[in-house]
């Protein structure tokens, strides 16, 4: 009884002295991925029966997207764009569209989740397959009243006047400039461009002006996989990333084809739906760095032996860019890239218990998945859909068709729908429900951050 008491303290004692495990957030957001895009991915890459990745996350909630009217900060609005609804997960404010981390009509800059970390010393990345300028990665590292202020150039257009955040008016410049003085340890992505422009306050480029503030720029696919320690910005593409999957000869969705008789009314003549493509590699992404590889490489530099812990985030940024032009094998490939994020996050946290993994979206978008040939044909009139159609030859079998028509014109729109949620943690209290902000509450309460300070 005695030995058994002696080796209980032991135990104890040994416990409380091991330190303990720092906490590591890993947020991970598919821009424009909603439940049809989730599962027009998980009928291609695993069969109607299949599963996903993220369907084995053991929780699942629903997020409501916020964004209000720029001059009623009262009145909501019910469809957001990426920079209005980033920022409500960076910021835990809801703000209007365009934003970049700053209060709708007052302009009040908000402290992002990142700058609340490096505050605690903790360590901060960003990964993106979009341009690292653009809205989701912009929200948080940067201020500025709108998204379309990329580099010193951009600084004011018909979309945007930005001129107060000139640095000449006692502004923080432009999202470029920002990004390239902030504090960020690595930060991963597209947007080269807009990094050569010369910066306000030096004769130099942007880029001249990161490596000035101890950042190491690296801009290939060999330097990513050779880099090791430092503060590293990597640019890999002059604007967005190349997507993975591209459709057979590079078709997109198309209109089905009417007879002149259709035409004079619908219920007479014909109608032609566009022919099956099949999803194939794009030649133009044979030497990008993936996501996956970006994400593996992101943790290795942020996961320092005994460090402070680390907040990643993520992008999988053209889901939505390829729902804009109709493109399902770009948005399909696209998710599975966000799938291989996914997987280095979670093989990373299968040694690092104190890990808390999100995967969420920033709106939904475009694209339904609809019957191949209407359930109302056997009515014998040519029903079909006013919008554009793809119709994809799947490896499991059949023919999945996709549907796009939020408008006529050369670009799809957003859409209002809730989307998901997803966590490696139920120990975590996520609510089944909740809105964007509580995004910033969740990660904020997980790493027991001080109260926002906008001395940063």
């Amino acid at each position: 009884m005695l030995l058994s008491r002696w080796l209980m303290g032991i135990t104890v004692l040994l416990t409380c002295s091991l330190p303990a495990s720092a906490a590591n957030v890993i947020l991970i957001i598919g821009d424009g991925m909603d439940d049809q895009q989730i599962t027009m991915a998980r009928n291609y890459l695993k069969g109607p029966q299949g599963r996903l990745l993220m369907d084995s996350l053991p929780l699942r909630a629903a997020v409501q997207v916020l964004t209000v009217d720029e001059q009623d900060p009262d009145l909501p609005l019910y469809v957001a764009e990426s920079a209005g609804s980033g920022t409500a997960m960076a910021t835990g404010v809801v703000t209007s569209r365009s934003r970049i981390s700053t209060r709708p009509k007052t302009d009040e800059i908000l402290p992002t989740i990142l700058e609340l970390a490096q505050q605690a010393q903790m360590r901060t990345g960003v990964v993106s397959t979009a341009s690292i300028t653009d809205a989701t990665p912009a929200v948080f590292m940067s201020h500025i009243n709108a998204r379309t202020c990329e580099n010193p150039d951009k600084m004011l257009s018909d979309r945007g006047d930005c001129s107060r955040y000139k640095k000449a008016n006692g502004g923080r410049g432009s999202i470029a400039e920002q990004i390239a003085e902030s504090k960020m340890d690595i930060v991963l992505g597209g947007g080269r461009d807009h990094f050569a422009v010369v910066a306000e306050t030096i004769s130099e480029s942007v880029m001249a002006l990161a490596v000035q503030s101890g950042f190491t720029v690296i801009i290939d696919k060999a330097q990513l996989q050779a880099s090791s320690g430092g503060r590293v910005l990597g640019l890999f593409a002059p604007e967005h990333l190349p997507v993975q999957l591209q459709g057979t000869d590079g078709r997109v969705a198309e209109k089905p084809s009417t007879s002149f008789l259709n035409s004079l009314h619908w219920a007479l003549g014909e109608v032609t739906l566009p022919s099956p493509i099949r999803c194939e590699d794009n030649p133009e992404f044979k030497d990008t760095p993936s996501l996956g590889l970006m994400t593996r490489r992101a943790i290795d530099h942020l996961a320092v032996p005994d460090g402070p812990g680390f907040v990643l985030i993520i992008e999988s940024a053209s889901i939505d860019k390829q729902s804009h032009v109709r493109d399902a094998c770009g948005s399909i490939g696209e998710l599975r890239q966000l799938e291989e994020a996914l997987a280095a996050s979670l093989d990373f946290a299968s040694t690092s218990p104190e890990t808390l993994i999100l995967v969420t979206a920033d709106h939904g978008q475009a694209a339904q998945i609809v019957p191949n040939g209407s359930l109302f044909s056997g009515i014998g009139v040519p029903v079909f859909t006013p919008g554009s159609l793809v119709r994809l030859q799947m490896p499991y079998g059949g023919i999945m068709a996709v549907n796009y028509a939020t408008n006529d014109f050369f670009a799809e729109e957003h859409t209002g729908t809730t989307v998901p949620l997803y966590s490696n943690r139920v120990d975590v209290a996520l609510p089944s429900f909740m809105t964007q902000p509580d995004v910033f509450h969740v990660i904020h309460r997980f790493l027991e951050l001080k109260p926002q300070n906008t001395n940063f």
